[in-house]
């Protein structure tokens, strides 16, 4: 398979709007179905959210799924039915494995301030296995602008917090203007911008909100342009392969 970088643009992705949420998505999502776009690797659900004040989802259920959620602005209070509870900021690493089965709920914190995050989905190597939760603070390695590993399921290579697939990792960075990273070489690479703008080695200018999938390619040179944050699926298998 040749190499191939398929650039997916802000303005392209579906919005669900109701009065308290603002919720944009890269793939497929809920009432907004698309054949041709409903996953990259074995990455599902790609949702950049904002949630007004006071307000949020309430109890409701996930099976078989890995959800990393990554919080840029704000704080978000976490419920789960295994008795995990807290609050998540920028900085720290969250994961949830739904497993067989959870509920869960996912508030603002804030009755004053919006809260800004980013809730990503993968598919786990196996269906049915326990649910569970993990957290970690990862801010200090954030302030080394590197690509740092936020959740990582691959044999050898270790994240803050782990996933249970073996072909999948995220990283994230936070850089300033002129800061560049490398980005991990491999069959499949999920390249978001969750806030500012980089110009991508092979691409060009990558802003906001936009993504770029990338197949078989080799690590490709991200350049800030300004005071930018990134998350990037680094994905060694795709939907429907065995885990390798």
């Amino acid at each position: 398979m040749a190499a191939h970088a398929d650039v997916r643009r802000a303005a392209e992705r579906a919005v669900t709007t109701t009065p308290w949420l603002t919720s944009r998505h890269s793939f497929s999502f809920g009432d907004h179905y698309d054949p041709d776009n409903t996953h990259h690797g074995v990455l599902l659900v790609n949702n950049d959210d904002i949630v007004a004040p006071g307000t949020g989802f309430g109890t409701h259920p996930h099976r078989d799924m890995e959800i990393v959620t990554w919080v840029m602005q704000g704080r978000l209070a976490h419920r789960d039915s295994i008795g995990n509870h807290g609050v998540i900021y920028p900085g720290l690493a969250q994961r949830m494995s739904a497993g067989s089965g959870i509920l869960h709920s996912e508030a603002n914190d804030s009755s004053t301030e919006p809260v800004h995050f980013v809730q990503m989905w993968v598919v786990p190597d196996e269906a049915g296995i326990d649910p569970g939760y993990q957290q970690y603070e990862i801010g200090a390695d954030l302030s080394d602008r590197t690509l740092v590993t936020v959740a990582s399921g691959i044999p050898g290579q270790d994240g803050a917090i782990a996933l249970h697939n073996h072909g999948a990792a995220l990283h994230a960075a936070r850089l300033q203007a002129g800061d560049a990273v490398i980005l991990p070489p491999a069959p499949y690479v999920h390249l978001f911008a969750a806030r500012g703008a980089i110009t991508c080695e092979g691409v060009g200018a990558v802003r906001e909100g936009d993504a770029v999938r990338f197949t078989d390619a080799g690590g490709a040179r991200v350049t800030a342009s300004e005071p930018s944050e990134l998350l990037v699926w680094e994905m060694h298998a795709k939907l429907g392969d065995a885990s390798p």
